[in-house]
């Protein structure tokens, strides 16, 4: 089962990662006010299946479709712990508990939304959110510690400390969203005393609740000081991580907290309160689950260099072309230059975003890389960066650049590059990768989304020129990756990564380039007329194809690595130069 434990590992966290950001996305339905953005339809939203594109429907339409993405990921980790976990078959009865509750969860946002947002429902919704939470969080975790031993001795009263503050939690999080939902939040006006006392009158229901969420607050606070100085003696570093960061994060809410009175219940205080809640519980779960285990080696010392590592995670040169696409595209949509600032702004989020997901990428497929000689070196193989690092910076970047191109640039333009991150990661890495020979086919997709953020930041729509430059990045990508996974076949069939080259050999595989190669070019020519191009670029085009498809007429006639290799860097020069050629015809012509 050692084998098949790490593929779990990583569903089960990108189940418990998605159901976290399902969670935040919910809290901003509320925070916006947005629960019935799509009016009092469920599933449908006003009236279709798409979401219109206005500021509210689209955050209720967010949140229902990570709603469905967790629950496809739910299925999957059932799927996989009957499969891979027999031996231990409480991984099987969590996660389809697990399953259960999303599906109860789902039907009860459904009675939510056609009840017109009814307080008490609006409660249990949030009550059953901490369940689910709770479950995906434990399979999670328990996965990452599988075979350590139970604690003993002094250990156990972690677990016990860990058990009250959940405990202790769930109370104060209940009450906090009925405080909410029966419009209590601002029964004091002052904080942290009540109407100027520390004691106040309570003469009305609002009062007392909100009173009451206080106490139960100061309660917890004080159980969690004394966790705290015992997780400082604790021998385990995971212990210690887990319980300051649940520590750090209750205070940070409870601070956030202060704000939602400070600001009269400013939106961003009411999100940061709600978002932090379900972080916090999941922290003390996460406790919960590592001080049941015995110590652990800690890991070694990072090697020196580790901002360079940190920075190739992100793997530069992919996004450098990645970004060389996206302001051609805003130039064709603009019809012109854009701002200087709105291109400067979007090349952030998109390098922030796309980074994101190249060093997620390189998280989850760590034992990948190395078994491969051409990755071997990089940061996490190496042992430069630790797979916890790498993973929060990923984190980190992404979460930035979602919220940088949401205020500065806009919504869509922050939802799409957000997608390219789900995708890349969650359909590509984790479920295509290392499943089928078609796995850049459809990964591809991931990759030409940067045109789609480029034309949505200018025009803040989507529009036929920006979907046909998606399919020239789409078509681009399979015979660009595959002339490299030629290159390097002997190291993929290693690795037991099924590359085209390596399932169905040098024969099918330049078929294949070649054929795309033909529809490639014949798109790139498609997007002279409907994006009102002129002879330039079509000039351009029929050129850089030309020298495409005589390249991969080459490798079909001499397969071979360095004609592989060849035609792999022809493509990088070629989508650059092409997408050079849609600028210059805009702005020359």
């Amino acid at each position: 089962m050692t084998k098949d434990l790490v593929p779990f590992r990583r569903l089960s966290f990108a189940a418990a990662a998605a159901t976290l950001v399902l969670t935040s996305l919910g809290a901003l339905v509320r925070a916006t006010g947005s629960g019935l953005g799509c009016r009092d339809e469920w599933p449908t939203c006003v009236g279709g299946w798409i979401a219109p594109f206005e500021y509210h429907a689209l955050i209720e339409y967010s949140h229902r479709v990570v709603a469905a993405v967790v629950v496809v990921l739910l299925l999957a980790c059932v799927v996989a712990a009957r499969r891979w976990m027999r031996p231990a078959r409480i991984f099987f009865g969590v996660t389809l508990a697990s399953f259960a509750v999303v599906c109860v969860q789902a039907w009860l946002g459904r009675i939510v939304v056609t009840s017109e947002l009814h307080g008490a429902l609006v409660t249990a919704h949030l009550v059953m959110a901490l369940v689910l939470v709770a479950l995906t969080t434990w399979t999670a975790v328990a996965a990452y510690a599988y075979g350590r031993s139970r604690a003993t001795g002094t250990h156990r009263r972690m677990f016990r400390l860990a058990l009250g503050a959940l405990i202790g939690l769930a109370p104060l999080l209940v009450v906090g969203a009925y405080v909410r939902e029966r419009g209590a939040g601002l029964a004091f006006g002052d904080w942290p005393l009540m109407g100027g006392r520390l004691i106040p009158a309570l003469d009305n229901p609002g009062a007392a609740l909100h009173f009451a969420h206080r106490v139960f607050a100061l309660l917890l606070a004080g159980h969690l000081l004394g966790l705290a100085v015992r997780a400082r003696r604790d021998d385990r570093a995971d212990v210690r991580r887990f319980a300051f960061a649940g520590v750090a994060l209750f205070v940070t809410q409870a601070l956030v907290g202060a704000a939602n009175v400070w600001t009269t219940l400013h939106p961003s205080a009411v999100l940061g309160h709600a978002s932090l809640a379900f972080l916090t519980w999941s922290a003390f779960v996460a406790l919960a689950v590592v001080s049941r285990l015995g110590p652990r080696p800690q890991a070694p010392d990072a090697r020196p260099g580790r901002v360079a590592a940190y920075v190739a995670l992100t793997k530069p040169r992919i996004v450098v072309l990645l970004l060389v696409t996206t302001i051609p595209a805003m130039v064709l949509a603009a019809q012109g230059l854009p701002s200087v600032w709105l291109m400067a702004a979007t090349l952030i989020g998109g390098m922030l975003t796309a980074g994101s997901a190249n060093a997620l990428n390189q998280y989850l497929e760590r034992d990948i890389d190395e078994k491969m000689g051409r990755t071997r070196s990089r940061p996490l193989p190496s042992r430069t960066v630790g797979p916890r690092g790498a993973l929060t910076f990923a984190i980190v970047l992404g979460i930035g650049g979602f919220v940088w191109l949401t205020a500065v640039v806009n919504l869509l333009s922050a939802l799409l590059a957000a997608s390219a991150i789900l995708f890349y990661v969650l359909v590509y890495t984790l479920l295509l990768k290392r499943n089928t020979p078609q796995n850049i086919v459809i990964g591809g997709a991931a990759g030409a989304v940067p045109v789609l953020v480029g034309w949505a930041a200018v025009t803040g729509t989507i529009e036929a020129p920006a979907w046909v430059m998606f399919a020239i990045i789409f078509l681009w990508t399979p015979p660009h990756f595959w002339a490299l996974a030629m290159r390097y076949r002997d190291d993929y069939a290693a690795a037991g990564v099924p590359m085209l080259p390596v399932v169905r050999g040098d024969r099918s595989t330049t078929a294949q380039i070649l054929a795309y190669a033909l529809v490639l070019v014949a798109a790139t020519l498609f997007l002279s007329p409907v994006g009102g191009l002129g002879a330039l670029y079509a000039l351009s085009a029929a050129l850089l194809g030309g020298g495409f498809i005589y390249r991969a007429v080459r490798l079909r006639w001499e397969p071979g690595g360095e004609s592989a290799l060849k035609l792999f860097r022809y493509s990088v020069s070629y989508l650059a130069l092409l997408f050079g050629a849609i600028a210059a015809d805009r702005l020359v012509w």
